[in-house]
């Protein structure tokens, strides 16, 4: 189930080789972050109840004991069992603390202190830890205890409310957006944690709240409101004050997505649709006309990709230098010949049920880099793959390993 370079070539380590890592995190958010920490080359550390271990093992099951979003959210991450409920298992957790520069977690705040394991304790075993903390609402204000999972955050963050069509409920898009951004910004505050830390010798707490990840996304939603009292609303596949932007549905069904909003541009696609009359309108010049007539901008589009096939529309806007692009699908996106030359397509033999391990395409590494580039080493361990060798390096010998395991602390 190991992952595999490709050509069988050594690679550089990445760019955060040397930085170590201990992930306390379950589900999404933290392990995002401690994926991309070790696809660059960290040494992450991943800490899991001894039965069971992280529940997304069994999130999108199909087939077997540990499902392929566990495989491709905990890629290159070492798997250490150990009970944080129990005084021994916290024991060995400071013992990984000392050697660590960062400690992800995404507990209910006040868990790490109840476990008697808060960030103060933990920098008096080691005063340059990083301690990363997401949580649904963050470590203060009076929503800091409850529960917060990404649907949630959503929500609160204000992105449900703009998500899907006016007469219709809101929606939510089909992947856990909250989380991940959330994990996006836990490795940058981790980071610059660690730059700030080469100045003070001192490391520091960095609070990432999931809602406040979402709101941060919200653009000028709440600057609009408060100076003009605009409330923005769904809008269904549209870009609110930005036009022509939108999906239109071409002749034999398939949709494409135009963004056609740039003065230049638009005059262009003025071309392309054979509405040269729109590019001499002067009401049309600039985005704030277009804005006003979006309507009868996208059913003049609409009109003309409804007389094509979507390969047609697609080879006249590449054509016209339009900005546009079809709506993949997960069968076109591992057949496309782009995500395959940018390495965005990772085949690994990975065990999907006893006895079938076909080789599976993955997603690739993000962001690149010419001089170190990050890759996959292997996939998401095994429950405790790497208990063993964990403890070792933390000197804790055979003897006193069999005794955690008799006490179930690993």
């Amino acid at each position: 189930m190991r992952g595999t370079d490709h050509g069988g070539q050594q690679r550089a380590p990445g760019p955060l080789a040397g930085l170590r890592v201990v992930e306390l995190g379950n589900f999404i958010a933290a392990p995002s972050a401690g994926r991309l920490m070790a696809d660059l080359g960290a040494d992450v550390v991943k800490v899991e109840r001894p039965v069971g271990g992280d529940e997304l093992r069994r999130w999108r099951l199909h087939e077997g004991d540990t499902s392929l979003l566990f495989r491709a959210m905990n890629r290159n991450k070492r798997s250490l069992t150990l009970d944080l409920k129990h005084p021994e298992g916290r024991a060995v957790a400071l013992k990984l603390v000392r050697r660590s520069d960062i400690v992800l977690e995404n507990f209910r705040p006040g868990t790490l202190e109840r476990w008697g394991m808060s960030p103060e304790l933990m920098r008096e075993a080691n005063p340059g830890l990083v301690v990363t903390r997401i949580s649904g609402y963050g470590q203060t204000g009076p929503y800091r205890d409850r529960p917060g999972f990404g649907g949630v955050a959503e929500a609160v963050g204000g992105l449900r409310q703009l998500t899907g069509y006016p007469d219709r409920p809101p929606t939510r898009v089909g992947i856990s957006l909250a989380d991940s951004v959330a994990g996006l910004y836990a490795v940058i505050g981790s980071l610059a944690a660690l730059r700030h830390r080469t100045t003070t010798g001192r490391g520091d707490t960095v609070d990432v709240a999931l809602y406040e990840a979402v709101y941060s996304l919200m653009e000028s939603l709440t600057p609009d409101y408060d100076a003009f009292a605009v409330e923005r609303e769904r809008s269904g596949s549209s870009l609110p004050g930005i036009a022509p932007s939108n999906t239109y549905r071409c002749a034999d069904g398939r949709h494409v997505v135009i963004s056609g909003n740039g003065d230049s541009i638009f005059k262009r696609l003025t071309q392309v649709i054979d509405r040269p009359d729109l590019a001499d309108n002067p009401e049309l010049a600039d985005n704030a006309g277009r804005v006003r007539h979006a309507e009868e901008l996208d059913a003049a589009i609409s009109e003309w990709t409804g007389r094509l096939p979507y390969d047609k529309v697609l080879a006249h806007l590449n054509d016209g230098n339009i900005p546009s692009g079809p709506i993949f699908t997960a069968a076109e996106i591992a057949t496309d010949p782009h995500y395959a030359a940018r390495g965005m397509l990772e085949r690994h033999r990975v065990t999907v049920a006893a006895g079938d391990e076909p080789d599976v395409a993955f997603p690739g590494i993000v962001p690149k880099f010419t001089e170190e580039p990050g890759r996959t080493r292997w996939l998401g361990p095994e429950l405790g793959e790497h208990t063993d060798a964990v403890l070792a390096e933390l000197g804790i010998d055979d003897e006193r390993r069999a005794a955690l395991r008799e006490l179930g602390v690993v």
